[in-house]
């Protein structure tokens, strides 16, 4: 389920947690909140670019050049899905920086697990190199544009 937030940030999506997604100590893995991430930008970017799914036949093709986290609190596995709000914090020649955060549920006040940062990269596959943002990403990344991912150690 995909649900606009503009009241906070520009784009909110629920992202369902698996079972096998717990490690030893009986929390959901860091490595998981990654995938989660994932799955957030696959479904936003799907909506923003109008059914794009990411593959290779779908233009534009996009790469992960960095990922920074910044884990809150401990997240146990549950029914319910984690929300996640994200937003385009900067855009650059090749690529944008995207915010997010974790939560419980839409809320605000709910339980904030994450923040995080990424940088996507705009790819050219025959070329094998970054590629020049188009007038019409700019357009629409500009629809989701917001503030700064507020790390702590940032501050």
């Amino acid at each position: 389920m995909v649900q606009p937030n503009v009241a906070h940030h520009p784009f909110g999506v629920e992202v369902p947690m698996r079972w096998g997604d717990m490690d030893a100590f009986g929390h959901v893995n860091n490595v998981a909140f990654h995938r989660y991430l994932e799955e957030a930008r696959i479904l936003a970017f799907a909506e923003w670019f109008e059914g794009w799914t990411g593959g290779a036949q779908d233009r534009p093709v996009v790469l992960l050049a960095r990922q920074e986290v910044e884990y809150l609190a401990q997240l146990h596995y549950g029914p319910r899905p984690v929300f996640i709000e994200m937003w385009v914090s900067d855009v650059g020649g090749a690529s944008w920086d995207l915010g997010y955060e974790m939560r419980s549920g839409p809320d605000p006040e709910e339980t904030l697990y994450l923040r995080a940062e990424s940088t996507i990269v705009a790819f050219d596959v025959e070329r094998q190199s970054p590629r020049s943002l188009t007038d019409h990403e700019r357009t629409v990344l500009g629809r989701y544009t917001g503030e700064p991912v507020a790390m702590r150690r940032r501050r």
